[in-house]
């Protein structure tokens, strides 16, 4: 049967707009700008953050930087403990979330009792709960068909919420809603429909300005710089342009050509630029540096900056959601806390020095606070078989280096590539041993897994 309860959301509507996250050379400034302020010594653990990204989490998650780096940085070790436990729980894992604060105190549920130890030994705290995180995203994948069948009336976002163990589904129309999930066949799972007046709307913006212009006249922004067989590109929000059109730089001069984009299902799009551009680590041409694409885990924090707003920041509300915009439903995206408002559509999110996804849309504004959806990179970069711009270079390796393939080539012989995407549970062999992957990424070129405890675990 069906568990059932109906809480009250209240979420402003926010009007379209394009974010612009630019890392190209000729992309624009951000147009908000932080003094600068002390930052703590950068380390590998600890990579050094933009003023205005350390300002923004001041602001929206009241953390001194000392303290946004310690959260960084514990993150980072519970993302790695949260993979480990996966890997130990299989079925019995109910998923893991990092709490509010400075101290980012990981939260590991598990549908077995017997497993309370081993997690608390991780320095994790337990929870017992009724569902497996396995039958909680079959039940969403369920609605997600259900959905391409019809498209629920009122009802245009659905999750997995691991903190409450459920399937949420926000509605305006909570009646239907039950109908929906009813057709979608869910039988033995918690769903939880929560009364919302939300309605997502794509941040795309058809003024003339910033960031990079489509066919002339619409306008979005980079996502993060990539490469393809040496050449350079950029990924980006996928309702930004159809396969074969053209952009500009915010110059208006000749910029490159959609290779490839899917919206609705997905928002993501990969475009291939002239020699003239040239892919860089960078982003928004601030001093943060992306060095590769750790997801980040549920409760994690999160920035973006925008050609509106700037530096943004707030946490990971829910992975694997599904949003209905007026154009069509998009599955997998990332709901999160942060805000944004017309003319922050289409860039990047990120974790630290980690890519997160580009920003797809959302609802609310930066006065008064919203909710923002971003496309994951790591498929986008799967999909186009493009290797992510990092400070190590890119993730394609050279030919003739350990690992050598094309990016995105599938590895069926188990052997681990750079510029491979891989998710959590993944098993590759690297140097005559076997190795699990405890979160999901794209492997770096000379990052093997015998020196990344935090992303490989030896079986």
């Amino acid at each position: 049967m069906l568990h059932r309860s109906v809480t009250g959301v209240c979420t402003a509507v926010v009007a379209a707009g394009a974010l612009a996250l630019a890392a190209l050379p000729g992309a624009f400034a951000t147009a908000a700008t932080a003094a600068e302020q002390p930052r703590p010594t950068a380390t590998a653990d600890r990579p050094e953050l933009p003023a205005g990204m350390l300002d923004a989490m001041r602001r929206d998650l009241g953390l001194t930087p000392s303290q946004a780096e310690n959260r960084l940085a514990g993150e980072r070790r519970a993302g790695a403990a949260a993979g480990s436990l996966r890997l130990a729980l299989g079925d019995d894992f109910g998923g893991a979330w990092v709490g509010d604060g400075a101290t980012a105190k990981l939260t590991v549920a598990t549908t077995d009792r017997s497993h309370v130890r081993a997690i608390t030994a991780k320095g994790a705290r337990a929870k017992v709960v009724r569902h497996g995180l396995t039958e909680l995203g079959k039940a969403k994948e369920a609605l997600d068909r259900a959905a391409e069948r019809r498209k629920p009336a009122g009802t245009p976002v659905w999750y997995v919420d691991v903190r409450r163990n459920s399937v949420v589904l926000l509605s305006s129309r909570p009646a239907a809603a039950e109908r929906f999930a009813e057709s979608a066949g869910l039988k033995g799972v918690r769903v939880q429909v929560r009364k919302s007046s939300v309605q997502p709307r794509l941040y795309a913006d058809l003024r003339g300005g910033d960031a990079y212009h489509i066919g002339g006249s619409s306008r979005c922004s980079i996502g993060f710089p990539v490469t393809k067989g040496g050449a350079s590109g950029f990924v980006t929000a996928g309702h930004c342009g159809d396969t074969g059109d053209t952009t500009t730089g915010a110059d208006r001069q000749e910029q490159g050509t959609f290779r490839g984009s899917s919206f609705p299902g997905d928002d993501h799009a990969y475009v291939a630029t002239t020699s003239d551009w040239k892919s860089t680590p960078e982003v928004n041409g601030s001093p943060q540096q992306v060095a590769g694409s750790t997801q980040a885990m549920d409760g994690a924090s999160v920035c973006r900056s925008g050609s509106t707003t700037g530096w943004h920041c707030g946490t990971v509300q829910q992975l694997d959601t599904s949003v209905t915009y007026p154009e069509g439903t998009v599955s997998g995206v990332t709901r999160t806390d942060v805000c944004a408002e017309p003319g922050d559509s289409g860039g990047s999110f990120v974790s630290g020095d980690q890519a997160q996804g580009m920003t797809s849309g959302g609802s609310g504004d930066c006065d008064a606070g919203g909710t923002t959806y971003f496309q994951p990179v790591n498929e986008a970069l799967d999909v186009y078989g493009v290797a992510l711009t990092t400070t190590t270079g890119a993730a394609e390796p050279r030919p003739g280096e350990p690992g050598a393939g094309e990016p995105g080539q599938e590895e069926t012989d188990g052997t681990w590539r750079s510029a491979t995407v891989y998710r959590a549970g993944d098993e590759v062999t690297h140097g005559g041993r076997t190795y699990h992957c405890l979160q999901a990424h794209q492997a770096q070129r000379g990052a093997e897994p015998a020196e990344l405890p935090a992303l490989w675990q030896r079986a």
